[in-house]
């Protein structure tokens, strides 16, 4: 695996793959367990992913708002970002939405395609270390210990304070620069995922629609408001933590490059049994015993009970088959990476 140190120019298609790209990030930051940034450091752009987000400061802003444009479009690296981000958002309105429906009729294959995915990863991200070394390995050790502690933690019950919404927003978004940390799950844990994954997202796909017909009675309509509310704080916590998160990581891999890829890697091991395929989801009960539902008619997962499957009763062959699928599109990824020029 090659990784990118700098700007890079970007011809049509390679535009194109990025976008796809960018799709790819969305789907993998929906899926609580996987992260988006696994699909960039496979994917060939995560350093150059963190340079530029690195590259949204103050200098960044005096270059805005002094009307010095080009100067801040390539200082910026504009164009990658934009491009990037089409796709993650194209992905939220369309591949995401498929996501929901297969998880919810397909769950062990979907899972499976991302469990294939997430092994073959590991293969080609150490790569990056190219001598390992004691602090290499005690950094896998703590990585994978730190990995496998955070799955067992009991998720919270759902919190819609702003400044708990915004707090979400700044921790949610480490997935997209933090390989092998789930951003999906972490909100999980914070018990917010159903709000800002579920409800903020299919509340602004219904605002548009009712937009683009021209009716806007959601104006008056207090809980659809609220929800719009909550989507711009969490949004605005997002970009914090990707500015944040961004500078913190180009430091530590400038000054401990094998240290922090083999805590990565570690990361990934230790978290990857939150998308083993077969479990049981535990729904949020109240005080008769009847199962919770959340403001668009879902369920709420509070936890989830793994267990080995049976022949008998679970899918095998096809949870198996997605996993070589997920494998091959992380091989033909890693092949499409090595041929791009440096």
């Amino acid at each position: 695996m090659q990784m990118a140190n700098a700007r890079k120019e970007y011809s049509i298609s390679d535009r194109f793959f990025l976008i796809i790209k960018g799709i790819a990030m969305g789907a993998a930051n929906k899926v609580p367990g996987v992260s988006g940034g696994i699909v960039a450091l496979v994917g060939g752009f995560y350093e150059e992913l963190i340079f530029s987000l690195q590259h949204l400061n103050v200098k960044a802003l005096k270059l805005l708002v002094t009307g010095q444009y080009a100067r801040f479009w390539k200082y910026t690296n504009g164009s990658f970002l934009l491009t990037l981000f089409s796709g993650i958002i194209i992905s939220f309105f369309s591949v995401s939405l498929i996501l929901d429906y297969g998880l919810a009729f397909y769950e062990a294959e979907v899972l499976g395609l991302f469990m294939g995915m997430i092994v073959t990863s590991i293969y080609y991200i150490r790569e990056e270390i190219k001598q390992w070394d004691f602090s290499s390995f005690l950094s896998l050790f703590l990585g994978a210990a730190a990995g496998l502690l955070i799955t067992f933690i009991q998720p919270a019950g759902e919190n819609d304070n702003y400044f708990f919404v915004f707090f979400c927003g700044l921790i949610s978004v480490s997935g997209m620069t933090l390989p092998g940390l789930s951003g999906s799950f972490l909100l999980l844990v914070l018990g917010n995922y159903n709000l800002l994954l579920v409800e903020t997202i299919t509340n602004l796909y219904q605002t548009i629609i009712q937009t683009f017909q021209g009716d806007f009675s959601f104006l008056e309509n207090r809980q659809q408001i609220r929800l719009l509310k909550i989507m711009g704080i969490f949004t605005i916590g997002s970009l914090a933590g990707l500015i944040f998160f961004a500078n913190l990581l180009s430091f530590v891999l400038k000054k401990y490059h094998n240290i922090t890829i083999a805590t990565i890697i570690g990361f990934i091991v230790g978290t990857i049994r939150i998308v083993w395929p077969w479990r049981i989801e535990l729904y949020k009960k109240n005080e008769v015993g009847d199962i919770v539902y959340n403001k668009i008619g879902n369920a709420i997962v509070i936890n989830q009970k793994f267990y080995f499957p049976k022949p008998e009763n679970d899918p095998i062959i096809t949870v198996l088959i997605a996993i070589l699928l997920g494998s091959f599109i992380i091989i033909g990824l890693e092949y499409y990476g090595k041929k791009q020029p440096k």
